[in-house]
């Protein structure tokens, strides 16, 4: 029995109570739920259904929970249901009905954790989206192992999901990526406001070697070759690094075709027509003070040419006619006012506002030896996705840069987590599930099969790892709705824990000539369970799941 099983058992019994007393059963909550107590003597589990009931159907708080207690005490695979405090019941399970978890899990395999509440949604979630003018800084990577584990945990739930990046192409910061490369190719200083370090030279070079004629020719003629050949160097190299961090894109959307095309013009004009723009000063603005933004922006500016808002609005559109009823956007510390300035452009065409979602990440900082860590040779400015991957491995940088919120600053300690030791939380997890893979293959040497006498699972440690392990279906659920993939994180620390105390409590194979009972055949499908909700978590988070250490 599950915690949703269990859930909608408590409901039923609720229903049933309310209704042979002649109580308002309108008065039972939709979201009747169950939860472990932090005291495990308290029970398996613990609902206050009577609590959030007893006011709007008329009755005391300890008067329903006795008569809802008494009656579930009666159900099957309940062994006992008391009251406590001033309304709660505590509930606990018979060993074979908390057991069958186990037998569920194993029968599930990958498919463990997935749900299809979101099944009607079709997803654009854009993430990462760096400038093509340098290597992807930290603040990137975290977008790129934050923004791909949310894609797979909305997946898991039943969303269709389109991984977009969006390539800046177009604007001042190209101008002075090209007009850096130019000086770097003559020899030359880097330009004011352009943009240094050892891969401006290493591209500027490929450019030449590419074109060699090149420098010779008219400026206007130079440059674009130096744009094309050198922008799309850069693009090959962040597709790159991020391909090798584990994360992929289905699309790759250039911002440059929306002008190219027409898009933007085509937004504008419909906006105009639809008097969602407004003319002031000469030029033309949204409302965005509407949905919250501190001023009103231009879209069209007073001198004619389109502000930079005006490629978001073609972009919005573009997105909503490619069929997507969600847009999420993953934007920097320093993105923060685009949050009412996209959700105005949805109004503004027609959308209700909850059609954009703006997440918003914090800074990464890295440390070792308790000082800052903040230059990398190649990018110049700033530590680069490439150069944390070499020092830790793509695991350990996924999962750090993962299991904290988006919403806090994340500190780093480069000597932490490239320790191979149980205060390191990505090796503590994975170890667990190399473990439990080590003792799998030791069962098979040593003729130990699977069981199912799960009513034999009755220690303390095997029912606090089952009811762990039951937890596993509404975290991702939680991590999908709130859009916080660092909740699966979080659990599998809990779990590795339970499984490690299980370990060190109860003996899973016969030692030297002890013969095999069922209950050693349970305790290794309890094990198999562990490794393979483990191993879905992982997967979750695009961390792998390995089977030796």
């Amino acid at each position: 029995m599950n915690p949703d099983v269990l859930a909608d058992l408590v409901r039923d019994v609720a229903r049933d109570v309310l209704s042979r007393r002649g109580l308002d059963v309108g008065a039972l909550p939709e979201d009747v739920g169950v939860e472990r107590p932090r005291n495990p003597e308290h029970g398996d589990y613990a609902t206050n259904v009577a609590l959030r009931t007893a006011k709007k159907a008329g009755v005391p708080p300890r008067d329903l929970a006795g008569w809802l207690a008494e009656e579930i005490a009666t159900r099957p695979g309940v062994a006992g249901a008391e009251i406590a405090g001033p309304g709660f019941i505590n509930l606990r399970l018979a060993a074979d009905a908390q057991g069958a978890l186990v037998g569920e899990i194993l029968g599930a395999g990958d498919t463990y954790g997935t749900g299809d509440e979101y099944a009607d949604r079709t997803v654009n979630l854009e993430f990462v989206s760096a400038n093509p003018t340098g290597p992807l800084h930290l603040g990137h990577t975290r977008w790129a192992a934050v923004g791909d584990a949310l894609g797979r945990v909305l997946s898991a739930r039943g969303a269709k999901v389109t991984r977009e990046y969006y390539f800046n192409d177009a604007g001042g910061q190209i101008t002075r990526f090209v007009e850096s490369l130019v000086a770097a190719a003559r020899g030359e200083p880097t330009p004011e406001n352009g943009y240094g370090g050892a891969y401006i030279g290493d591209i500027a070079s490929q450019v030449v070697a590419a074109e060699p004629g090149a420098l010779e020719l008219p400026d206007a003629e130079r440059d674009e070759v130096f744009r094309r050949v050198g922008v799309g160097l850069m693009f090959d190299e962040i597709k790159r690094a991020l391909h090798a961090f584990g994360t992929d894109f289905d699309v790759w959307f250039h911002e440059k075709s929306l002008h190219d095309s027409g898009a933007v013009q085509t937004a504008v004009q419909r906006l105009k027509d639809s008097g969602n723009l407004y003319p002031a000063d000469g030029a033309w603005w949204l409302r965005s003070t509407d949905e919250g933004d501190d001023k009103d922006r231009p879209v069209i500016k007073s001198d004619g040419n389109p502000a930079y808002i005006a490629g978001d609005l073609a972009y919005y559109l573009d997105k909503r006619a490619r069929g997507f009823d969600l847009c999420i956007y993953m934007l920097g510390a320093d993105h923060h006012g685009y949050i009412a300035r996209l959700r105005a452009a949805a109004v503004a065409f027609g959308d209700p506002a909850d059609t954009v979602e703006v997440l918003i990440g914090q800074m990464v900082n890295l440390f070792r030896d308790g000082h800052p860590v903040r230059m990398s040779k190649r990018a110049g400015t700033a530590v680069s996705m490439d150069d944390l991957v070499e020092a830790v491995g793509v695991d350990a940088a996924r999962y750090t840069l993962i299991r904290s919120s988006v919403d806090s600053t994340l500190d780093i300690d480069l000597d932490l987590i490239g320790r191979r030791t149980n205060d390191n939380p990505v090796f503590y997890v994975q170890y667990a599930h190399a473990r439990l893979a080590s003792l799998i293959r030791n069962a098979a040497g040593a003729d130990v099969t699977p069981g199912e006498e799960f009513g034999l699972l009755e220690h303390p440690r095997e029912g606090d790892l089952i009811r762990t392990l039951g937890e596993f279906p509404e975290v991702v659920r939680a991590a999908a709705e709130l859009r916080e993939p660092h909740r699966v994180a979080r659990f599998l620390e809990s779990l590795a824990a339970a499984y490690h105390k299980f370990y060190d409590a109860c003996r899973v194979l016969p030692m030297g000539d002890e013969n095999v009972t069922d209950l050693h055949r349970a305790r290794l499908s309890l094990c198999m369970a562990a490794a393979r909700v483990l191993a879905n978590g992982l997967g979750l988070l695009g961390v792998s799941a390995p089977e030796r250490m």
